[in-house]
């Protein structure tokens, strides 16, 4: 008998609904191994399209559903928290609203939880189907690995995890740092001491497109990531060197023109499309740690997992 946990998806009204409903029932319906209750927190209103599709999946989930509708949109990262405060169950996996979760998922990270309070693993990007597979992101392997990989990086493929309700809750919760939400939250985990698993074999498949280029860079990214770094020096996740290097390194990444990083995006991914599926590439590669392109109290676009500098 597996331990329950619940599901939790946010939703605005950006989402697509033919996405969401490959989302919800990839990590519902398909799983070998199901959850015991789905949170989907609508973060402010949304369309009727939309809205119609909320409605059917609830009422046709082989699970149930708790949905909490905000009334405005405030951000990833509170309604995160509002969905975390309504998870009945300690286990909590997410799942976002346009990836598709193999049907294996939870078998293979459940049991991991045991001796875990946050399990990620690796994940395809795709672009159209899940056919067309452009990149695996595979993340650092064992608690070392991970502790020193964080400094710089998110460790975490952020789609994957399954995390201990009251580890996030001990860690302060998502809070609200635009863009970095998930960086900062699991930043704060390791810092508390807690425990922390990683699979190599993609669990998820990442949605990506050719605009993921313009997300990673500009200047709201760029006040996200000075705020992430000074908050990291704050509470003695990083050293002043540490600090000093991903100022310059990360930062000055958001400064490069979107032309730029166009230049170097498409060869890579024309490279990827030419090898083996998915053409393995390890966390380093990425920028790792931001969110998306979450406007403060507004809306957010797909979050940037792509190729770093």
């Amino acid at each position: 008998m597996h331990e329950p946990f619940s599901l939790l998806m946010p939703v605005y009204h950006g989402d697509r609904p033919d996405y969401l409903q490959r989302a919800f029932r990839s990590a519902v319906d398909d799983q070998t191994v199901r959850p015991g209750q789905v949170v989907i927190v609508r973060d402010g209103p949304v369309r009727d399209e939309l809205a119609q599709c909320l409605a059917g999946l609830q009422a046709a989930s082989p699970v149930p559903v708790t949905l909490i509708p905000l009334e405005r949109n405030g951000g990833l990262g509170p309604a995160l928290d509002r969905g975390l405060a309504a998870s009945r169950f300690d286990v909590v996996a997410r799942q976002d609203a346009d990836d598709v979760s193999m049907p294996h998922r939870f078998e293979v990270e459940l049991p991991l939880m045991a001796n875990a309070d946050i399990v990620g693993s690796g994940l395809l990007e795709f672009v159209a189907d899940t056919d067309d597979i452009v990149g695996q992101r595979v993340p650092p392997i064992g608690l070392t690995q991970i502790q020193r990989y964080a400094r710089m990086h998110d460790p975490f493929n952020h789609p994957t995890v399954m995390y201990r309700k009251r580890a996030v809750l001990a860690a302060g919760g998502y809070g609200d740092l635009p863009l970095m939400e998930d960086y900062a939250l699991f930043a704060r985990m390791l810092l508390g001491g807690a425990r922390a698993v990683n699979v190599p074999e993609p669990l998820v498949y990442y949605r990506v497109g050719e605009a993921a280029f313009k997300r990673r860079g500009g200047r709201e990214l760029l006040r996200s990531e000075l705020r992430l770094q000074r908050e990291f020096r704050r509470i003695g996740f990083t050293s002043r060197p540490q600090y000093a290097r991903n100022v310059l390194i990360r930062g000055g990444y958001r400064l490069v023109p979107w032309w730029c990083r166009r230049a170097v995006y498409r060869p890579i991914l024309a490279h990827r499309r030419g090898e083996r599926p998915g053409g393995e590439q390890h966390c380093d590669e990425r920028p790792g740690g931001e969110r998306g392109g979450d406007r403060p109290g507004q809306e957010r676009a797909k979050p940037p997992m792509s190729v770093s500098p």
